[in-house]
């Protein structure tokens, strides 16, 4: 898939002070890789993964163009909501 990052994203992506636990290469390692999916009400696709350096579930979300990434974030309640 030839994804594409929102120019918000790159900038935050590449301020390790702004968002020190997701990077770009986290960020396509759950796109690649993720453990859940799911599609918002809006169509936007939610992706979780998992990334075993930093002991935390992120969650990746994606525009309903199916290509253009607009957040990443670490999702502490990823493991309450799979397991409810």
């Amino acid at each position: 898939m030839n994804w594409i990052i929102n120019e918000h994203l790159r900038e935050a992506l590449a301020d390790p002070t702004r968002s020190p636990f997701c990077t770009m290469e986290r960020t396509m390692y759950v796109l690649e890789h993720p453990v859940h999916t799911e599609v918002q009400p809006d169509g936007r696709t939610r992706y979780w993964g998992y990334i075993e350096a930093i002991d935390k579930y992120l969650r990746v979300v994606v525009e309903n163009d199916g290509q253009t990434v607009i957040t990443v974030h670490p999702d502490r309640n990823f493991q309450k909501k799979r397991t409810s």
